[in-house]
């Protein structure tokens, strides 16, 4: 089996894969200020080939990739994703967090301020799994938060490159998720040759909502894959 490489969320830690089995794992951050950055800081420290996994910023950072060094990647997993170009909505939204940091507002506090998109209504009404969410926003921290926002701003439309991505593909979304609904998902499976696509009951943060399930579907998909 390759090495399985995990990538969380924006303003997400480590923490958000725990529960799902999925070790042993590499739990790179997502730091750099622009997309092309991180994916060319990603490939210079993993391993020759390994088996993505990411979910939001992490999914888009994993396509990316992908795009970039598909001989690396032996098998890709993303979920909570959106492979479209930023809108001017999202633009404005991310500026409006930047001057909130530089303002002395915390990434603990701008996280409290988005759990209705993040978390389902189920998940919203569990205390534990809500200070999960706003712990990985603290030990994000303000400085990587803002590099992360910065880097938001870089994204591309990256579906034009999906069709040529050569390898299996595992898709998933959140039925209740405001954020990157599953549509978004069916048009980038439909996209991508070897691909399957599943859609659970969740919202935004699914790795941390189901993260059981979360990992069942991923190992079974790399059994069937054999990757």
């Amino acid at each position: 089996m390759h090495p399985l490489v995990l990538l969380p969320g924006m303003n997400c830690t480590a923490d958000l894969w725990a529960g799902t089995g999925l070790d042993p794992a590499l739990t790179p951050a997502l730091d750099a200020s622009d997309v092309d950055g991180q994916v060319e800081r990603l490939l210079a420290e993993l391993p020759a080939t390994f088996v993505l996994v990411g979910l939001s910023l992490g999914a888009i950072v994993g396509m990316a990739l992908a795009q970039r060094a598909p001989e690396r990647v032996a098998g890709l997993c993303v979920m909570s994703a959106n492979a479209k170009a930023p809108t001017d909505a999202q633009r404005s939204g991310w500026k409006d967090w930047l001057d909130r940091i530089d303002a002395g507002e915390s990434a603990r506090s701008l996280q409290h301020s988005i759990l209705p998109a993040l978390l389902s209504a189920d998940a919203a009404a569990r205390p534990a799994l809500v200070e999960r969410t706003l712990e990985m926003g603290e030990h994000t921290g303000a400085d990587v938060l803002r590099a992360q926002l910065r880097m938001q701003a870089t994204r591309t439309d990256l579906r034009p490159g999906l069709a040529r991505l050569p390898m299996p593909m595992l898709v998933i979304s959140g039925q209740h998720d405001v954020i990157c609904p599953p549509q978004f998902h069916a048009e980038i499976a439909g996209a991508v040759p070897h691909s399957r696509s599943v859609s659970i009951d969740g919202g935004h943060l699914l790795a941390l909502e189901r993260p059981a399930e979360i990992g069942s579907l991923v190992r079974n998909w790399r059994k069937q894959n054999r990757i």
